[in-house]
C-alpha cells in the first residue's frame, strides 16, 4: 500500500475531510442558483434521488478502491487490474481535477473580493446600493482583467500553504477547524432567515415540488449537481480513502458524508430563498445570485456589514475545504507515479491550476470573445467536468467495482 504510512489520525478527521471535500461552493453557491433556475422543490427532489440512490453506492465503491490499494486513482486501478487498460481512468480524473480546480478557484476568488469589500469598503460597495448598482458592480469586477486574476492567484496560494504541509498536518488539521465553523455560520444565517417575512414562501419554493417542472434539463442538472457536490467520479474520494485506516466503517462514512453534504445544500437554500422572497427578488437570478442579490438584502438589514462579511467568509471556507481535496488528487498522482517530493508535486499542481484559472478568469473579460463549442473557457470547464466527465467517471468506477473486484473483497471492506 503506497500510503500506508500516511493516514488520517482520528475519526473526526475522516468525517471532516470527506465532508469538507463534498461540501463547498457546489452546495452554497451552485445548489441555490441551480434550484432557483429549475423550480426549487422539483430540482431538490431529483437531486436527492441521485445523491442517495446512486451517489452513496458510488461513494462506497470509491472508498473500497482507495482504502484497499492505498494508492492514487491511476495506481489504484492498475493495482486492482494489472496488465489491463483501466489506468486511463487516472488520467481522466487528473484532467477533471485540474479543470474543476481552475474554474472553481475563480469563483472562490470572487468570494475573497466580496469579503474584502464587506470588511473594508462596505459603505461604498454595498450599503444603500440598488440591485441594478450591485449588478453593475459585479459585472464591472468580473469583466476586468486585474482583480479577478489577482484573487484567483491569492486563493490558490492559500491552497498551496495548506497542501504543502501534508495530509495530517495540513488537510486534516485545517478541515478539523474549518468544518465546525462552517456549520456554525450556516446555522446562524438559517435562524436569521427563518424570521424574515418571506420565510414561508421561500421554504415552500424550496420544499414543495412541482412535478411538471421535472424536465430532461432538470434531471441532467440535478445529476451533475449531485456528482459535483459529492466529488464523485473525480477520484477525490479514492484518494482520501487511501488515507483511511482499517477501522473506518465505509458504509457509515459514506452515508454520513451524503447526509451532511445534503444538509448543507438544504441549509443554504433555507438561508437564501426566504431572503429572496422577502425582498421580492428573482430566485432564478443564476450564478450571480449570491454576488448581486444577497448583498442588496444584507444592506437593508441591521448589522448588514457583519452579515455580509460572515457570508463571504462562509463561502471562502467552503471553497478551501473542497479545493484542497481536488488538488490532492494530482499531488498523490505526481508523488506516486512520478516519484516527486510533496513540495514539488504541490507546486506543479497549483501552477497548472493557476495557469488555467487565469484563462477562466479572463474569459469574462478580454477573452470573453473566445468560444469553444459556443462556450467561454470558464463555462466549458464547468459544463464538461460537471455534466460529462463526473458522470462518466462515476459510471466507470461502478462498473469496475461490480466487474473486477472479487465479492469477498467487497464484503470484507464494507462490513
Amino acid at each position: 500500500m503506497a500510503n500506508s504510512n500516511t493516514q488520517f489520525t482520528t475519526r473526526l478527521g475522516v468525517i471532516a475531510t470527506t465532508v469538507g471535500s463534498a461540501v463547498g461552493l457546489g452546495n452554497i453557491w451552485r445548489f441555490p442558483y441551480e434550484a432557483g433556475m429549475h423550480g426549487g422543490g422539483a430540482f431538490l427532489l431529483v437531486d436527492l434521488f441521485f445523491i442517495f440512490i446512486i451517489g452513496v453506492p458510488v461513494l462506497c465503491a470509491e472508498f473500497v478502491i482507495g482504502r484497499h490499494t492505498g494508492a492514487n486513482i491511476r495506481g489504484a486501478f492498475r493495482a486492482l487490474a494489472p496488465g489491463q487498460r483501466w489506468g486511463w481512468m487516472g488520467y481522466l480524473s487528473l484532467i477533471s481535477a485540474i479543470g474543476i480546480l481552475s474554474f472553481y478557484s475563480v469563483v472562490a476568488g470572487w468570494t475573497l473580493e466580496y469579503l474584502f469589500a464587506s470588511l473594508f469598503s462596505y459603505s461604498s460597495s454595498f450599503a444603500d446600493a440598488s440591485e441594478s448598482a450591485l449588478h453593475s458592480r459585479f459585472a464591472s469586477f468580473a469583466t476586468s482583467d486585474v482583480r479577478p486574476v489577482l484573487w484567483t492567484i491569492l486563493f490558490l496560494i492559500a491552497n498551496y500553504f495548506v497542501l504543502v504541509r501534508g495530509v495530517t498536518k495540513g488537510i486534516e488539521k485545517v478541515s478539523n477547524w474549518l468544518m465546525p465553523l462552517l456549520f456554525i455560520l450556516l446555522l446562524a444565517f438559517c435562524i436569521n432567515s427563518l424570521f424574515m417575512p418571506g420565510a414561508a414562501e421561500g421554504l415552500r419554493f424550496l420544499f414543495y415540488p412541482d412535478f411538471s417542472q421535472i424536465t430532461p434539463s432538470v434531471i441532467l442538472g440535478a445529476m451533475g449537481q449531485a456528482f459535483f457536490s459529492l466529488s464523485l467520479g473525480l477520484g477525490c474520494m479514492v484518494t482520501y480513502a487511501a488515507y483511511f485506516n482499517s477501522r473506518v466503517p465505509l458504509i457509515k462514512t459514506a452515508v454520513t458524508t451524503a447526509i451532511l453534504d445534503t444538509l448543507v445544500a438544504i441549509l443554504a437554500g433555507m438561508i437564501i430563498f426566504p431572503a429572496v422572497f422577502t425582498f421580492a427578488r428573482q430566485p432564478a437570478a443564476g450564478p450571480q445570485l449570491i454576488f448581486e442579490v444577497l448583498p442588496s438584502i444584507f444592506a437593508s438589514l441591521p448589522a448588514g456589514r457583519l452579515w455580509s462579511s460572515l457570508l463571504f467568509l462562509l463561502l471562502f471556507i467552503a471553497s478551501l475545504t473542497s479545493t484542497i481535496s481536488m488538488a490532492e488528487i494530482s499531488i498523490a498522482f505526481f508523488q506516486q507515479e512520478c516519484s516527486m517530493p510533496r513540495r514539488r508535486a504541490t507546486l506543479l499542481t497549483i501552477a497548472a491550476a493557476m495557469f488555467f484559472g487565469i484563462l477562466c478568469a479572463l474569459s469574462f473579460g478580454s477573452l470573453s470573445s473566445l468560444k469553444i463549442f459556443g462556450l467561454t473557457i470558464f463555462n466549458l470547464f464547468d459544463y464538461v467536468t460537471s455534466n460529462i466527465i463526473l458522470p462518466i467517471g462515476a459510471l466507470v468506477i461502478s462498473i469496475f467495482v461490480g466487474w473486477k473486484l472479487p465479492l469477498p473483497l467487497l464484503t470484507s471492506s464494507i462490513s
